[in-house]
């Protein structure tokens, strides 16, 4: 039993479904806008810093994370993390107005900060060999599967119990599932769970054109990704008349479908292109980059639910060529 859960692929397995509530979490309240316009009275403004407010803290605090998960024990770390994400998430549940709500809101973007660094160092140090790649692979796609899954349960919540009673339950299976990993993490030895030592790299920027160039196409990538996972269960709402639960889960489904599809699809051509183009991987970044912004906009666009799908399904294989290439 011991030598089971000492497993190292039941880590990565642990940690997916981290990953995965994570982002179910972070996904869940762009599914109940038009619940909190009503119940709360958010202005358009106010749900626009409902993502803005999250992403931004979210970001800031990333390397602030990075820091702290270098000089504690990671899986302590990413227990805690998932215990206090889960506390802000039933904040949430209890405001009755917009400012406690964004309050709480922000707080969830700096707890769900601490966990990705701890997370990903941790996987790295358990598998620093051949098996490296496939269980980052692994672990990042949780990201994919809990955009799909908060988008649907956050609109289910909204029509059948009730939004308020959701997120409870998200806080009660945060904690559980927060306790099930320090029983897992627990079966390692002490420097098991200790941050790997690392070389010190000159503390200096990149110099190179290409990094800042890719910086600024993935900061802006980032940001239309940011708009439409959190305007368009709201949009699918008010445009085509759908139910909440209808509303997030085909505003995230066939993006992320195709999404994954992207990924895996650019990964193999870059992987030949490469050998023929050297500067291959670019060259696809930068198609699924240009080409997605257009399809993002015409998602918001169409007036059939049909042609909306098509678009979508098609920013979703864009966005993976870009995301799989970065």
């Amino acid at each position: 039993m011991m030598q089971w859960v000492r497993s190292k692929w039941l880590v990565v397995a642990c940690l997916w479904v981290a990953f995965a509530l994570n982002y179910v979490d972070r996904q869940a309240a762009f599914s109940i806008f038009p619940v909190l316009q009503k119940e709360l009275g958010f202005s358009n403004s106010q749900l626009g810093l409902v993502g803005g407010l999250f992403i931004w803290l979210y970001a800031l605090c990333m390397p602030v994370a990075g820091y702290i998960a270098d000089r504690i024990r990671r899986d302590l770390l990413i227990v805690a993390a998932m215990v206090m994400w889960s506390i802000t998430v039933l904040g949430t549940a209890l405001c009755h107005s917009p400012g406690p709500f964004l309050a709480w809101r922000a707080a969830t973007g700096i707890t769900e900060a601490l966990y990705y660094p701890a997370a990903v160092g941790l996987l790295a140090a358990l598998h620093p060999g051949p098996t490296r790649s496939r269980a980052l692979g692994i672990h990042q796609s949780a990201q994919m599967i809990g955009v799909v899954g908060g988008g649907w349960f956050g609109g289910w919540a909204g029509d059948h119990i009730g939004w308020r009673q959701g997120f409870g339950f998200l806080f009660l299976i945060g904690v559980a599932y927060a306790a099930v990993l320090l029983f897992v993490f627990r079966a390692w030895p002490a420097e098991g769970d200790q941050p790997a030592k690392t070389e010190r790299m000159p503390n200096r920027l990149p110099r190179s054109p290409v990094f800042w160039a890719l910086l600024l196409v993935y900061g802006w990538f980032c940001a239309i990704q940011w708009i439409v996972y959190a305007w368009l269960p709201d949009h699918l709402y008010e445009r085509f008349g759908y139910s909440l639960t209808a509303s997030g889960y085909n505003a995230t489904v066939f993006i992320q479908f195709t999404c994954l599809t992207g990924v895996v699809l650019g990964a193999w051509l870059a992987d030949h292109l490469v050998k023929r183009i050297p500067a291959g991987r670019l060259y696809l970044t930068g198609i699924g980059f240009f080409l997605s912004a257009p399809c993002a906009y015409l998602m918001f666009s169409v007036s059939t639910i049909w042609q909306f799908r098509l678009f979508a399904l098609t920013f979703g294989l864009l966005s993976g060529l870009n995301v799989g290439n970065g």
